[in-house]
């Protein structure tokens, strides 16, 4: 595979982000036909995100730790200046087993961090972005959406896990 030079890759993200941002206000509006969520990768299982609830998309980028907390509280991370908390959710939803190390690694891993409207400086590391998707296009299959290719997705409220008690204690 033929890696692209810097500025290639810059400009590619950069038109992937503002594809992206057109994309959420179209969602914010309601100028968009369709709900657009935000497909991501936790733990093997595959979830949709509300795009007004995801923030950022970033690489992982080097994390601090804070001790005495939860194994699924990695610490913090510096995003553009701002500081945010980093959760495993793979780690606080029970998905891992205890063979836990660095749970997302290679180039496809990447943080989401929560929308500022949510009030929450808090990110989570998804093994993979999926991209957009139609959960319109979906069929309903206890409690989860099937797409086309079979796949199941199970919809993720980070307005409801900013408000989850136990999400809310990281200290031990």
């Amino acid at each position: 595979m033929a890696t692209l030079d810097p500025a290639a890759r810059r400009t590619r993200l950069r038109q992937y982000q503002e594809e992206l941002l057109e994309r959420m206000q179209a969602a914010r509006t309601g100028s968009g036909a369709r709900t657009h969520q935000l497909g991501v990768e936790i733990g093997g299982e595959r979830y949709l995100l509300d795009l007004l609830e995801a923030g950022e998309i970033v690489p992982v980028p080097a994390l601090t730790g804070v001790p005495l907390t939860q194994p699924w509280y990695l610490g913090l991370a510096n995003i553009r200046g701002n500081l945010v908390g980093v959760v495993d959710l793979a780690r606080f939803f029970g998905l891992q087993d205890g063979t836990a190390g660095a749970p997302v690694s290679g180039s496809a891993g990447r943080l989401v961090t929560f929308a500022p409207s949510l009030g929450m400086p808090c990110g989570f590391l998804a093994a993979r972005v999926h991209g957009l998707r139609q959960a319109a296009d979906m069929t309903p299959q206890d409690g989860r959406l099937i797409d086309a290719d079979g796949n199941a997705w199970t919809p993720l409220a980070l307005a409801a896990l900013a408000q989850d008690e136990r999400f809310l204690q990281v200290g031990l």
